[in-house]
């Protein structure tokens, strides 16, 4: 285009400028989101966490991790050279000089604008003089000193620097690109092409397609699609799995596979130690042909996750294998629930296959317990405890303890729990009421209605029931201060019962000295039960003194209802009579109590319509909300990550083995969570009988399980003559009748002139 010019920077000031802006906008919300300032935080937190969870693995795994981890020291290292960087372009920027400021030739010759021709000459003398090339000064520094002279003394330089701002007239348009010269340079062509290709087609593309392909292989819970293919294949072809035909199912997954997972290695001594395990676990199917139950991986991590449970040592290398393969599986179980879950709504919409059990969904969440806490299936929850080993329990289980739940030894009194734990020193005894302090004790409340409804109470058949269940989470310790509030109130409560009965006895005694005392005795009774069948004597004897106080009330207070029940009846007589005489009376009275019934039933309305309100907006509340799934750590002696505690709560049929809701997986649960639960009503009247069922993903021996009653009666009919509904079309039947009226009255004419 004629008048523009595009000029590289030659003098590279320009990309200086664009470089420090660029370096900038990287630097500064770098060093706002990476700097690791929540590195003493982190510490603080361990240390405040260390009294009860310093025996688990995941803080000693944590507690090295943080102190021999340089990945802090090193983000710091890289954010201070980027700033390092960042000052150094600006400081180099601060000390360019100004190529584009605005021309002034009177700021050159150093003259006051508005100077005279002969101040001008004279000054350009004397800088001349003093800049000139030949005297050893600038030429740059001259030439503009001689540029300014002529666009002052020069009538036609001047007139153009007035009107132009350049005593060589209007200039061509120029563009500046803040790039330097030697970018465009014909000489480097070659490799700044080179690096434009290797970033844009070749590096570009891999980061791109690298992403796309691990996006489709994963699914949204960072789980292979094979995987969750895998475990929807076999609990379909097993809806009954038992807890070991579980495992093999769960040690299948394709992250285990080193072919699948960079993470998963083979080790040459796998050969050697694997065998060595399996020899010493006994019978786990070595030997099943069934692909990929047989392929050496699945085999390879089944025998990690049974020595888990079995809290089994093996060597360093298999240790490390061991805990990458402990670390995933409760995010594989909970995967399994939900194709479970999956199966069961395909079944009850479809229909026309088998959809997985009750016990199978139940077999996945017990096994997860398991792996956290590194237990089997037939061990005591006591173990979950520290200090705790097998030949300790015979002292728990005993016929004078029995103590076989973490309900049982909380349960206990304080002095019966100690000397049942005398094999434990103080030390470790206030370790383990430690431990058992912060276990979780949830209470499970449930209200049952059917929302959306005018009568949300009634259950019909085929309805939408919602289930509100509110958890409230606290601390066993708590419990323990209330029952040691709770005994030392019922050791008061028993100290005076048992000062009570031994005043008993000793009257009873003193009694028994004498024949007349007992004949008084009995007589004195006979007496009372005369004077409780007639209250008006025993009104009179009261006065007299011959009554008790407890007795003497209590025939006093029938005798007050049996005057009011009188005196209410000859009211209503009276009132009948009245009414009888009276109908305008009895009119407005009725009319009153009317009024008043649709007083009530509009406030009963009211009522309904605001507790709907409210639970609309409970709901949209909780659908807004991002509660954090950082609830309470979960003690776990044995799992290499920390776990955060988490519950399963959903309604079950355990009769017929059924899912009735589906499971839903509270993850923020830290005081308390109120959860809905719906489900359709079955199809048939009468009453059914369903369980609400919460169960922790982290301890064993704290679920619970708590009855629900449903009484479904029959869905109310359609009314096709309701008054509301009989809009009778006015326009037609207005004009029939005044057509049938208009005949009639025009006979009644004819008749009348005859």
């Amino acid at each position: 285009m004629a008048g523009q010019q595009f000029q590289y920077d030659d003098s590279g000031n320009t990309f200086f400028y664009f470089l420090t802006s660029f370096v900038g906008l990287i630097v500064i919300p770098a060093t706002y989101y990476l700097w690791p300032r929540d590195q003493n935080a982190e510490q603080l937190r361990l240390k405040s966490l260390r009294r009860v969870h310093g025996r688990c693995l995941w803080y000693r795994l944590r507690l090295m991790k943080s102190q021999q981890s340089i990945v802090p020291t090193l983000k710091k290292a890289a954010l201070l050279f980027g700033w390092a960087v960042f000052l150094l372009l600006a400081y180099k920027v601060s000390k360019l000089d100004r190529e584009y400021q605005e021309y002034n030739p009177y700021e050159v010759l150093n003259l006051d604008p508005g100077a005279s021709v002969s101040e001008i000459k004279k000054q350009y003398r004397i800088l001349s003089l003093k800049h000139h090339p030949d005297k050893g000064g600038d030429e740059a520094t001259f030439m503009r000193i001689v540029k300014a002279h002529s666009a002052l003394t020069n009538d036609e330089s001047r007139q153009n620097w007035e009107m132009y701002g350049n005593p060589d007239g209007p200039g061509a348009t120029s563009f500046g690109i803040a790039l330097p010269a030697w970018i465009v340079d014909q000489k480097n062509s070659m490799l700044v092409l080179l690096v434009y290709g290797l970033a844009f087609m070749v590096i570009l593309p891999v980061v791109v397609g690298t992403w796309w392909y691990r996006s489709i292989r994963y699914s949204g819970d960072q789980i292979l699609i094979s995987t969750t293919q895998l475990f929807m294949h076999f609990m379909y072809k097993t809806p009954n799995m038992n807890m070991k035909r579980l495992t093999m199912v769960l040690t299948a997954a394709f992250e285990f596979d080193p072919r699948s997972n960079k993470e998963a290695t083979i080790r040459p001594t796998d050969n050697i130690e694997v065998p060595q395990l399996i020899r010493e676990l006994g019978n786990i199917n070595v030997k099943k042909k069934e692909p990929p139950f047989c392929y050496p991986y699945s085999l390879k991590a089944r025998v990690l996750v049974l020595a888990h449970l079995a809290r089994m040592e093996v060597s360093e290398e298999l240790e490390e294998d061991q805990r990458f393969v402990v670390r995933k599986s409760p995010a594989f179980l909970q995967e399994m629930i939900n194709v479970g879950c999956q199966l069961t709504m395909m079944a009850n919409s479809r229909g026309g296959f088998h959809a997985p059990r009750l016990v199978t969904i139940e077999n996945c969440m017990k096994l997860t317990q398991m792996i956290v806490q590194g237990l089997q299936e037939s061990k005591s929850p006591l173990l979950q405890l520290p200090h705790f080993e097998e030949e300790h329990l015979r002292y728990c289980i005993s016929k004078k303890y029995k103590v076989r739940t973490l309900q049982d030894l909380v349960s206990l009194k304080d002095s019966d729990r100690r000397s049942m734990l005398r094999f434990l020193g103080e030390e470790k005894y206030d370790e383990v009421m430690a431990v058992l302090g912060t276990f979780p004790h949830i209470t499970m409340d449930t209200k049952l209605q059917v929302l959306d409804d005018e009568d949300s109470n009634n259950i019909t058949a085929g309805s939408i029931v919602t289930v509100t269940v509110t958890l409230t989470r606290k601390r066993m310790s708590d419990i323990f201060e209330k029952e040691q509030e709770s005994t030392c109130q019922g050791d008061e409560a028993a100290n005076t019962e048992e000062a009570g009965d031994a005043n008993k006895a000793k009257t009873k005694v003193w009694q028994n000295k004498s024949k007349g005392a007992k004949k008084a005795a009995k007589s004195k009774r006979k007496k009372l039960t005369k004077k409780k069948a007639t209250p008006a004597l025993a009104k009179t004897k009261q006065a007299n003194g011959n009554v008790t106080g407890n007795e003497a009330t209590a025939a006093a207070v029938a005798a007050k209802e049996e005057e009011d029940e009188a005196s209410d009846k000859g009211s209503e007589s009276d009132e009948g009579e009245a009414n009888k005489d009276s109908p305008s009376e009895r009119d407005e009275d009725s009319d009153k109590q009317s009024d008043t019934e649709v007083d009530e039933v509009a406030g009963d309305d009211e009522e309904e319509w605001e507790a709907l309100q409210q639970s609309i907006q409970r709901r949209e509340r909780a659908l807004l909300e991002t509660k954090s799934k950082v609830t309470h750590p979960a003690y776990s002696l044995y799992f290499p990550e920390e776990k955060q505690e988490w519950w399963w709560l959903y309604i079950a049929d355990r009769r017929d083995q059924t899912l009735v809701s589906m499971p839903y997986h509270v993850c923020t649960l830290k005081d308390s969570e109120e959860v809905e639960l719906k489900f359709p009503a079955p199809s048939k009247t009468g009453n059914y009988q369903y369980s609400v069922i919460l169960r922790s993903d982290s301890y064993l021996g704290l679920d619970q399980i708590k009855p629900l009653k449903l009484e479904v009666h029959e869905a109310k009919a359609m009314l096709d003559n309701h008054p509301q509904w009989d809009i009778p079309d006015t326009e037609e039947e207005d004009e029939e009748q005044e057509d049938s009226e208009g005949i009639e009255e025009s006979d009644d004419e004819d008749e009348d002139n005859d």
